[in-house]
């Protein structure tokens, strides 16, 4: 090994070690050593700017964007509205066309369905195209502690794996690192087909050229292939996959054992709801017209097709989805067709980078998916992340299918501090009442019964104005980014009477009697 390639390799073992020492760490942590690495924010920052400018180039038109949005939000709330008939039928017309359907409660579940389909088919490697879910419920960590390889295949989710990292965007995995970060991650840690180290470049190119050599024999040797669904219809029994690379098209047509894997939301009743939900999903993720490849998936190989799987299978996940429809305020959540734009526009997330979140699902819509996901930890574990938010709403007027993202985010607030015993229709969000605090209750009641009560009022602001030089000079959490907050030394009230203002309706009624008894 030269000693360049030495020295790069050191760099990114280090880079490595920083990413699991981030990831070992709490919110608050995580958000810090982000703000504290410039490389990290100027590719955040350069990316968000480059993807909103791309959104606003194919949506020149705003009246025909707002009624796009309006398709696109009645589209998904009738796939909701009747999700429990739809994904019957869609099992129903799936098994009819030969697929094999799977249900899992669970992360966990998942794992086991997927990892029995492997050993059924005597299958030791799986080649993946892009797939959250499959990150959300941790197939890779699970199948590898089985002795199945898994290898990602998709160019983001493939740099990421190199790098033993996790992706920090739902549309764009690698994009926290640059072109240099890149080529010695390619150069150290990945080899061409004769073994030999991937020659060093930074031109993309030939970063893609090298990887597509790399994966075009493990496409052609795997036992599996893995892949994500985009949209699941009904009525015909047809997976939907939307992407640019290839790779998913690869995965799902040339090893002999196609496994897709979803979330139970992502079904829509028929062919009709597509068009809308595909003009919007790249327009608002990458902003193209339209992804390179569209597939549909209606079954396995028919008798005398050339290609084509052997088996197609579809792994249901459901993992706290359930418990959103049923939430009557938060099923809105489910709405989402993950094109990224939330995050591409929270000026939180192009600052910190999804993996200061340390969830699979970053940004805006991570904060409202991620507390609510079966495997998560709930409130308990992701209450400093749903506070890493100023409310600017600019997450909400960026989705295309209107989920209102501020106000889910409201509600997950209260839900962590409100009493479990208070929440809607008993179906309560895991930790529930975990970042309840018995003194900030105490607070904030007082402060309510203060403002209830005129009399208290009037004393309360009276004496903190008395009082506003023993105000101490720091409040934390407070002032860790603000100044202390000084009471002023006479109330709006008392300045008022001083000039003359009636501070009351009946007192203006009376001082206008008075003035109406001196002129007779």
């Amino acid at each position: 090994m030269s000693e360049n390639r030495i020295e790069m390799q050191q760099i990114v073992d280090q880079e490595e070690h920083d990413f699991a020492d981030m990831k070992a760490r709490h919110f608050k942590a995580r958000a810090k050593m982000a703000l504290e690495n410039e490389t990290l924010r100027a590719s955040f920052r350069g990316a968000s700017d480059f993807l909103m400018a791309k959104r606003k180039s194919v949506f020149p038109d705003d009246e025909e964007l707002e009624a796009l949005r309006d398709r696109g939000e009645a589209a998904r709330q009738r796939s909701l509205q009747d999700l429990p008939e739809l994904l019957e039928m869609l099992e129903a017309n799936l098994t009819r066309n030969g697929v094999q359907v799977h249900w899992a409660e669970t992360a966990d579940d998942a794992c086991k369905i997927i990892h029995g389909i492997m050993e059924a088919g005597n299958a030791k490697t799986l080649v993946k195209g892009k797939s959250m879910v499959s990150e959300e419920i941790e197939l890779n960590h699970y199948l590898e502690k089985k002795g199945i390889e898994c290898l990602e295949s998709d160019m983001g989710e493939y740099l990421v794996q190199l790098g033993n990292e996790a992706p920090s965007h739902i549309v764009m995995p690698v994009i926290h690192k640059n072109k240099r970060q890149i080529a010695r991650l390619m150069h150290t840690r990945a080899t061409t087909p004769d073994g030999e180290p991937v020659p060093y470049s930074e031109d993309v190119d030939d970063l893609i050229g090298n990887a597509r050599a790399i994966l075009r024999e493990k496409f052609r040797n795997a036992d599996a292939g893995l892949s994500g669904v985009n949209m699941a219809i009904a009525e015909t029994g047809t997976l939907l996959l939307v992407e640019n690379e290839g790779n998913g098209r690869m995965s799902t047509t040339v090893p002999p054992i196609h496994i897709a894997v979803t979330g139970i939301e992502k079904v829509v009743r028929s062919l009709t709801d597509v068009p809308e939900l595909l003009t919007l999903l790249p327009r608002s993720a990458t902003g193209q017209l339209i992804t390179t490849y569209v597939n549909m998936i209606s079954g396995p190989r028919q008798p005398g097709e050339l290609d084509g799987p052997q088996q197609v299978h579809l792994v249901l996940v459901d993992n706290g989805r359930s418990r959103m429809y049923n939430h009557p305020q938060l099923k809105p959540t489910l709405q989402c067709i993950r094109c990224g734009a939330c995050m591409n526009h929270c000026p939180v997330y192009a600052r910190v980078g999804g993996h200061a979140y340390g969830s699979t699902y970053p940004g805006p819509i991570g904060q409202v998916v991620t507390p609510q996901l079966g495997n998560a930890g709930g409130l308990a574990a992701n209450g400093d992340m749903i506070n890493a938010c100023s409310l600017n709403g600019a997450c909400g007027e960026a989705c295309p299918v209107r989920i209102p993202l501020p106000d889910l985010i409201r509600e997950l607030r209260a839900e962590a501090a409100r009493p479990a015993t208070a929440t809607a229709l008993g179906m309560p969000v895991p930790g529930t009442g975990s970042r309840r605090n018995l003194g900030e209750s105490l607070i904030w009641t007082g402060w309510s019964t203060i403002y209830k009560v005129p009399f208290l009022y009037r004393t309360s602001t009276r004496l903190m104005g008395l009082g506003r030089s023993l105000m101490p000079g720091k409040l934390a959490p407070w002032t860790n980014t603000r100044s202390m907050p000084k009471p002023a030394a006479r109330s709006l009230h008392q300045l008022a009477r001083d000039a003359g203002v009636p501070s009351t309706a009946e007192e203006a009624r009376y001082q206008n009697k008075q003035r109406q008894a001196e002129e007779k």
